[in-house]
This record gives structure tokens, C-alpha cells and sequence, in this order.
């Protein structure tokens, strides 16, 4: 690898230093602990099924299986899983859009 002011500039046939790692596994490590691990968790305790429509999953499509929390706060993470429900990603977008569609009909016109 070559300076050029400020940009870097790669030869030819150059390769990643052994060992590193990709942009994808940082950010998957990255978020895996953000979230402490609790969406593994939740799966474990809940089960692969939706709890609002009931869809049942397996290990091909888990990644469709988001873990909600019901009070709202994602810092609020019990081991037990009681702040946590398993759904799916359209149940999950459809009720974090819920609070949304109200305040537009509440506005005054």
C-alpha cells in the first residue's frame, strides 16, 4: 500500500493482513453486543414463533424473528425474558408504527 496525501492507494494482488477481519463480521460482533446477547436469548426462552400472528419459524428463516420490548426500553434486558416478546418482522413493524398512525389522526385539521 502507497500514500498518496490523503487517500490510500492499493496494489495489485495485495491482501488483507492474516487475521483481519471483514466489514460484515465486525458489524455483526459489533451488534451482537450492543444487544448483550439478549436476542439469543429471547429465541432460547420464547421459542421460533411470532407472538402476535402466531408464524412459526426454523433455522433458515430465524433471521425474519426480531425480539420486541414491551415497555420500550431496549436497555431494560431481565434475564428471565419477561420485557421480551418474540415477532416476526412485519408484527414488529406493525406495532412501533401503531403509536405513528395515531398521532396523525389526532392532529387537528
Amino acid at each position: 500500500m502507497q500514500r498518496k496525501g490523503s487517500r490510500v492507494v492499493k496494489r495489485a494482488g495485495m491482501r488483507p493482513a492474516e487475521g483481519t477481519k471483514s466489514v460484515a463480521d465486525i458489524v455483526k460482533e459489533a451488534r451482537e453486543a450492543a444487544s448483550g446477547g439478549y436476542r439469543e436469548q429471547s429465541l432460547r426462552i420464547h421459542g421460533l414463533i411470532c407472538a402476535k400472528c402466531g408464524r412459526e419459524f426454523d433455522f433458515e428463516n430465524r433471521h425474519l424473528l426480531t425480539v420486541h420490548h414491551r415497555d420500550g426500553n431496549p436497555n431494560n434486558n431481565p434475564a428471565d425474558g419477561s420485557n421480551w416478546e418474540n415477532l416476526c418482522i412485519y408484527c414488529h413493524d406493525d406495532e412501533h408504527s401503531r403509536g405513528l398512525l395515531g398521532d396523525y389522526f389526532d392532529k387537528p385539521r
